[in-house]
């Protein structure tokens, strides 16, 4: 069952078959060389998706696209330029910046793209910046929205691995400021040496008046994280939170949402939600065959006769990661996986929200690698290139992203230590 499973599988992303509808054919094929009953999966595709923490997903998702249309993803950039704006270069430090901190209430990169890549992407242009980079530039800063918590992958990793949501998000933070840390330092050199950004202070607000004109917009991280982490809301309940505050700011403080926005703004997050919802629903039948058929023992076996050690079993992991996150969404990669290398993980000794990490930056640089990176389209569309367009400038960042990579899976610290440090009291 499972070698034809996989064979059909690869068949339908041969032809270009969407991922969500390759791994609902294969798993019905599956169904049918088993002759088990076809009940099978309605029941699993129900099951996979009837879970609370998921609620979260659409929540976030459409937070997201209210904060896009509200001005305070537009607020945010001028608070981030008024900080590191000054310096040359320091436009794509804001790129940076400003993702790091839209990502602490978004869980979506997607989103992430698309609110800040409007913004920046033209300014960015209007500042002699390619397009081609100023596009590769907003792809990777915005793989941040899925690393720094909330994170929606983080939210299927938990729920696929029966693993702490909260404690994945607080260890989140340490591996998404390295990520930010590194890429603000390399955009500082590389323009630096390319003698771009001479100009990028031009029009930087004063940090006072920025701060101030993003106020409400800066409190939204603090209710959302500080109500998750002081205990007066879950995850799930946060995420409600967080399209609450943005439709009151973006209506009754700001004024830039109006009534007859709201249907675009619900449609747009409806149908992305749905997307992911769908491949949740193929991708948990997906796993639920394969596990039924023992594949995950079997694999788990296999690695432990073939990687002797800890470090070889994260470095064969990183690798065959690094390979799929190309090809296969990140949603469906984590629900499909998750259940089958966790377990393994936790065999030799590897913390299983510390692995969790490693699994969701890695299939995250799926979303800024070729062929079917999801950021990479976003920013595309919003930039007006073509996608071979950005290859070329896209190289180093995807090469800043694996030397962070290697840290955060070889210094388990980084990941571990604030979230140790708060579950210790």
């Amino acid at each position: 069952m499972t070698p034809t499973m996989l064979v059909t599988m690869v068949l339908c992303f041969a032809l270009t078959v969407s991922v969500a509808v390759s791994i609902g054919l294969a798993s019905v094929v599956g169904i049918q060389v088993s002759n088990a009953n076809m009940l099978i999966s309605v029941k699993e595709m129900f099951a996979s998706i009837n879970k609370f923490p998921l609620a979260a997903i659409p929540f976030f998702i459409l937070a997201g696209n209210l904060m896009e249309t509200g001005g305070i993803s537009r607020r945010l950039v001028e608070f981030a330029k008024s900080i590191v704006g000054g310096v040359q270069g320091g436009l794509p430090m804001t790129c940076v910046l400003t993702c790091m901190i839209f990502a602490a209430v978004s869980g979506s990169s997607v989103a992430t793209t698309f609110a800040i890549g409007a913004i920046l992407i033209p300014a960015l242009i209007k500042h002699g910046y390619p397009t081609s980079y100023a596009a590769a530039l907003q792809a990777t800063s915005a793989e941040l929205g899925v690393v720094i918590p909330p994170s929606i992958p983080m939210i299927l990793y938990g729920v696929s691995a029966e693993v702490s949501i909260g404690e994945l998000f607080i260890a989140g933070f340490g591996p998404g400021l390295l990520i930010s840390v590194a890429l603000m330092g390399f955009v500082w050199v590389y323009c630096k040496i390319k003698g771009w950004g001479k100009n990028d202070g031009d029009g930087r607000m004063p940090l006072g008046r920025a701060t101030l004109q993003a106020g409400w917009a800066l409190l939204m991280p603090v209710i959302i994280l500080g109500g998750i982490y002081g205990g007066v809301f879950t995850p799930t309940e946060a995420s409600a939170v967080a399209v609450f505050y943005a439709l009151v700011v973006g209506v009754l403080i700001y004024r830039e949402i109006k009534l007859r926005d709201l249907y675009a703004i619900l449609r747009k997050s409806a149908l992305s939600s749905a997307v992911i919802m769908f491949i949740i629903a193929n991708a948990g039948l997906f796993a639920f065959l394969i596990t039924r058929a023992g594949v995950p023992d079997a694999i788990g076996h296999w690695l432990e006769g073939v990687l002797q050690s800890p470090a070889m079993f994260l470095l064969g992991v990183n690798a065959a990661l690094f390979f799929i996150g190309m090809f296969i969404e990140t949603s469906a990669a984590i629900i499909v996986l998750a259940p089958i290398l966790a377990p393994v993980a936790m065999h030799f000794g590897v913390d299983p929200v510390h692995f969790g990490l490693i699994m969701v930056v890695n299939l995250a640089l799926g979303m800024i690698t070729p062929p079917f990176g999801v950021n990479l389209f976003a920013a595309c569309t919003v930039a007006k290139i073509s996608l071979d367009r950005i290859v070329k400038h896209l190289l180093p960042f995807v090469g800043v992203i694996l030397v962070c990579l290697l840290v955060i899976t070889y210094v388990p610290s980084i990941s571990l230590a604030l979230r140790d440090w708060v579950y210790a009291k």
